[in-house]
């Protein structure tokens, strides 16, 4: 069996990152081309025979170096099944070579012509200098052992995740998909200070949230807020369903104080009770706020890792909407675009899908009768899912040869 890529010590990994899924069908594929390797057709042209982990290193970028699909990053984790017990942790540092032979290609941490040799492993636990030591008793045959004081380290590494975080933590926590009406049902902006009407970072404004759950500052957790404007409905190309409606994401605001009520004087001397709205302060911006903007409490903070693979059905569908503007139809490289599928077609994040250019309508020419015909659909890139909901979810295009437009397909990839 081949040396194995993974070198540090995997189980203290497993438990600091205990969450990160491997299916069945990673496990399943991985094991086959554990036994085999890979075929060398199936390399990539330019694979280099060596290389050494870096930091900023990306799963995807790691197996498109290798073979020619990076979404079959299982096989690249099956050619170093013995020590990556989980593929979500391949860390900087780590050397692989790559070994050819009987028509077949296997990764390995040895150089080859080294033997399976015994690996070195990155920040390991060193001994300082006077540390254990050993001596015979007499005749005895008694071993003494001396102990002293030493110093013991660990080098911290991060693993690497399956794309660099900058290209979509924005959109983790930006885009929300609601069902019709929710966003009515959302805390809103009822007034701002000083009688302003555009209001922006560093602005003190005032909110109130629906009658049975009023703007409280008694959980912190619930202090983070998002605000939102105008949820779009989003329509499925193919059959006009809605699958859910957009809200447009303005900043960020946190509550300062809570909602209450106050007794006022009115004409004639009778007392009224009057609402008090809760205190906002916005501390971020991405667009200028109104009256009547909506609010809705921060996520949770994701874990940015999931392996690139294909779906394991034939799953096809359709680019709904780009990300960002309702009036942009074309995307380039790195753009969030909206999928008509999601968790109920079998979608999960890190799927990767193709992207295929409808083949163009028109007339054979060369034929008398001058018939119809389509040219076949072709792949223009490849999209990778990193976030999911019932009927929609979210990719970032990774590969392209020609812009994408709202309309096109998808397809699993072959």
């Amino acid at each position: 069996m081949i040396a194995a890529l993974g070198l540090l010590s995997l189980p203290v990994w497993s438990q600091k990152f205990p969450n990160l899924p491997i299916s069945q069908e990673q496990r399943s594929t991985a094991d086959k081309v554990a036994a085999a390797g890979v075929p060398l057709s199936e390399l990539a042209p330019e694979a280099p025979d060596s290389y050494v982990v870096k930091a900023g290193d990306t799963l995807w970028g790691i197996s498109r170096m290798f073979l020619k699909s990076p979404w079959r990053w299982p096989e690249l984790w099956g050619m170093n099944m013995e020590e990556i017990l989980n593929p979500h942790l391949i860390f900087p540092g780590q050397a692989l070579y790559l070994i050819k032979r009987d028509g077949r290609a296997l990764l390995s941490s040895t150089p080859p012509g080294t033997g399976s040799g015994e690996a070195t492993t990155p920040g390991m636990a060193a001994a300082a200098p006077g540390g254990a030591g050993s001596s015979r008793d007499g005749d005895a045959g008694i071993e003494t052992v001396r102990l002293s004081p030493s110093i013991r380290y660990e080098e911290y590494k991060t693993p690497l995740t399956a794309l660099r975080t900058r290209d979509i933590e924005a959109f983790l926590a930006e885009p929300l998909i609601v069902e019709e009406g929710e966003l009515q049902l959302a805390p809103r902006i009822v007034a701002a200070g000083e009688n302003r009407v555009i209001i922006g970072r560093g602005d003190r404004v005032y909110a109130r949230g629906p009658a049975n759950a009023p703007l409280l500052d008694d959980q912190p957790k619930l202090k983070q807020y998002r605000i939102f404007r105008n949820a779009k409905p989003l329509k499925d190309p193919e059959t006009g369903e809605v699958l859910g409606y957009e809200a447009e994401f303005l900043g960020k605001a946190v509550l300062a104080r809570s909602e209450s009520s106050t007794e006022i004087a009115s004409a004639g001397g009778k007392v009224d009770t009057a609402l008090v709205p809760a205190t906002i302060d916005i501390t971020a911006a991405k667009s200028e706020m109104l009256v009547g903007d909506r609010m809705a409490p921060e996520p949770a903070r994701e874990f940015l890792n999931f392996v690139p693979r294909a779906p394991a059905g034939n799953i096809t569908g359709r680019i709904v909407s780009i990300y960002g503007s309702s009036s942009v139809v074309n995307a380039s490289q790195n753009q969030v675009v909206v999928l008509n599928r999601g968790r109920r077609e079998g979608i999960e994040s890190g799927h990767v899908l193709a992207i295929l250019k409808d083949g163009q309508q028109l007339t054979d020419t060369t034929d008398p009768t001058r018939p119809l015909i389509k040219l076949p659909n072709e792949r223009n890139g490849l999209l990778m899912v990193f976030r999911v909901y019932e009927k929609l979810s979210y990719g970032l295009i990774l590969d392209i040869t020609d812009a994408v437009r709202v309309g096109d397909r998808l397809a699993t990839p072959q």
